[in-house]
């Protein structure tokens, strides 16, 4: 048992990035805002948690190694927020909020458990994973590049949040993100990996900017989650090289800040030379 400092540590990261991931997108539209909130966070105390419980370097690595799998699966969830409330039955925003929801967590469980299913059967073929994991960081910054091939009004937030909405997305994140390192304890590392890729952040910053601010701002930051959320994959990537040679401090840092230099700061630059949307 590794205690209680990985899931509190790891859940109080969470409710913060709930909270700055939403303003951010209130407060500088979805472009920016959708980038910011996909730097590798959470992941972060995630993959800390997951290198104690699994010290032997080829479990961490498997562990990691999954990572982007579930992050091509979040892209999926983060791709039905766009597609399904317009191919609902229109019956008012908060009944089209509850099945838009439900329809997405259908969606994420059912790609979760395919891609789970399909990870153990090339696993057990002798394929590498870190290929694979390689492969599909790749995939997830084309498909994030195709999300955004069409420019699209990305608002920013017109409405004033208060205080205990801000700390509501926070504890719902925070519970999230806790409840999927308890299961990562007892699950083993290769589910670890999986469940640190939990779309709570995604979850409560759709949810949350739906309530407060309406669906333009809430879709407008689509495309630049799934493009940015890449990093998260290229931080597993990394880490899963970096903390076994030089430990959990400087592994992680400097996977950090390889995730961002590889992935967010040219999404960034790519975004912002697109043409504005036609009005």
């Amino acid at each position: 048992m590794v205690g209680a400092a990985p899931v509190l540590l790891s859940a109080a990261v969470a409710g913060a990035v709930a909270i700055g991931a939403t303003v951010a997108i209130e407060r500088w539209g979805g472009k920016t805002g959708g980038l910011l909130s996909t730097l590798p966070t959470t992941v972060v105390p995630a993959s800390l948690g997951i290198a104690q419980l699994s010290p032997n370097p080829d479990a961490f690595g498997a562990a990691m190694f999954v990572v982007p799998a579930g992050m091509l699966v979040n892209a999926l969830f983060l791709w039905s927020w766009r597609w399904l409330p317009a191919r609902l039955p229109q019956a008012g925003l908060g009944a089209t909020l509850a099945m838009t929801l439900a329809g997405s967590l259908c969606i994420w469980a059912a790609a979760a458990l395919g891609s789970s299913a399909l990870l153990s059967a090339l696993s057990g073929l002798g394929l590498p994973l870190g290929l694979l994991a390689l492969s599909l960081t790749l995939s997830l910054g084309v498909v994030g590049a195709l999300a955004n091939r069409q420019s699209r009004p990305a608002p920013r937030g017109s409405r004033r949040v208060g205080p205990l909405t801000l700390l509501a997305r926070g504890l719902l994140a925070a519970v999230a993100i806790g409840l999927s390192v308890l299961l990562a304890e007892v699950a083993g590392p290769m589910a670890a990996g999986l469940a640190a890729t939990f779309p709570a952040i995604f979850l409560t910053t759709m949810v949350s900017l739906w309530l407060s601010q309406g669906t333009a701002v809430q879709a407008g930051a689509v495309g630049p989650m799934m493009l940015g959320s890449a990093s998260v994959s290229a931080y597993a990537v990394l880490v899963a090289l970096t903390l076994p040679a030089w430990g959990p401090l400087w592994g992680a840092t400097s996977a950090w800040l390889g995730a961002v230099a590889l992935v967010t700061l040219p999404a960034a630059l790519w975004l912002a030379r697109r043409p504005a949307p036609a009005v």
